[in-house]
């Protein structure tokens, strides 16, 4: 099987397809024929030795993907070979024949490509749960979506829209605001060139918002509880800050964390907010949870309420140029790899 290996942690050099004898599906298990991989911050995080619970290397990435279930296990009644299906694991994932076990992969519609159903799992699981589970968003109130051109940006603007007069603020580049606007943002907000802060300030009149979801950590942590409203919550589930071009800096690294402050229960209690925090990694292992998710998100597929946006399909070989440009920030929407060759023209 062809794999992205992980061979130490650091720069793009670390990256390299291999060739791995394949799998076999033991009991509970099944193989999945990958056609389609997500990429998100938390590989790139992993790959320069920044992201918790990565297994040392050498070590197969990938949290998510889209195939057809190639073999199952000798007990596996669940679900049939050739089944259309997408998967979410613990790191393994990039890879051309993906070994899980059966209850982590759920069908998908025929009419879904493997590059949307690859971009659906990590970014719409999360979406999903920090709004709805976690941050309890309702009708009326106020959301600020952080990177809302990104993979979970764009989800968490759709998912938030299946909430009547939901008041969404993002904060994209310039040049994506026309895409953010069309996916649902009401106020989008350049963070290149403007403070977000006085922005959502003035156009709340000083009373805040609802709700906030934060992948940016470090300061922005407590900057965001400054603009939470009474009753507010702040869902954090990602520090991209801590990344600083393609290979690790230590002193990059600790300067953003020292800028992460806490809060104490006290001042929770005094300011009536709440806080949260969010990693889908450790879901892995809450099947009852991941399935009831995706359900709903399927469901609102088919209502027609939620598509991901796919910025670019790579493949495994150029791995690094699809890493390059979500630190550069080009991307608008998911990336996704590829372990098949390019479809002749």
């Amino acid at each position: 099987m062809k794999v992205i290996m992980l061979t130490s942690f650091g720069g793009p050099s670390c990256l390299q397809v291999q060739t791995l004898p394949d799998p076999v599906a033991g009991p509970g298990q099944v193989l999945v024929r990958v056609h389609a991989a997500g990429l998100n911050f938390a590989e790139i995080m992993a790959r320069q030795g920044l992201y918790d619970g990565c297994p040392k290397p050498p070590v197969v990435l990938g949290y998510e993907c889209a195939g057809v279930v190639e073999a199952v296990g000798p007990d596996v009644t669940s679900i049939a070979v050739g089944t259309r299906v997408m998967a979410m694991k613990n790191f393994g994932c990039w890879t051309d024949l993906l070994q899980t076990d059966a209850d982590a992969v759920w069908p998908i519609p025929d009419s879904m490509s493997f590059e949307i159903a690859a971009a659906i799992p990590v970014t719409y699981i999360t979406a999903y749960i920090c709004l709805f589970d976690m941050g309890n968003l309702r009708p009326n109130q106020s959301l600020l979506v952080h990177m809302a051109a990104g993979g979970v940006g764009i989800a968490a603007t759709q998912l938030a829209r299946t909430v009547p007069n939901v008041r969404i603020f993002g904060t994209a580049s310039a040049a994506k605001h026309q895409v953010v606007k069309e996916n649902g943002v009401d106020v989008p907000i350049d963070y290149r060139t403007t403070d977000y802060a006085p922005i959502v300030q003035q156009e709340t009149n000083n009373k805040g918002v609802d709700l906030i979801l934060d992948p940016l950590g470090s300061e922005h942590f407590m900057k965001g509880y400054n603009l939470l409203a009474p009753l507010g919550r702040q869902i954090s589930y990602g520090g991209s800050t801590f990344l600083n071009g393609q290979s690790r800096s230590l002193l990059h690294v600790a300067s953003e964390w020292w800028k992460w402050k806490s809060i104490h229960p006290m001042r929770l209690m005094k300011d009536n907010r709440m806080v949260g925090g969010f990693f889908a990694g450790a879901l892995a292992s809450e099947k009852t949870i991941l399935k009831r998710t995706v359900d709903a998100i399927i469901a609102l597929y088919h209502e027609g309420k939620v598509k991901p946006v796919i910025d670019s399909v790579h493949q495994y070989e150029n791995v690094n140029d699809a890493i390059d440009r979500i630190i550069t920030r080009q991307n608008v929407g998911k990336v996704i790899l590829t372990p098949n060759p390019p479809a002749n023209k």
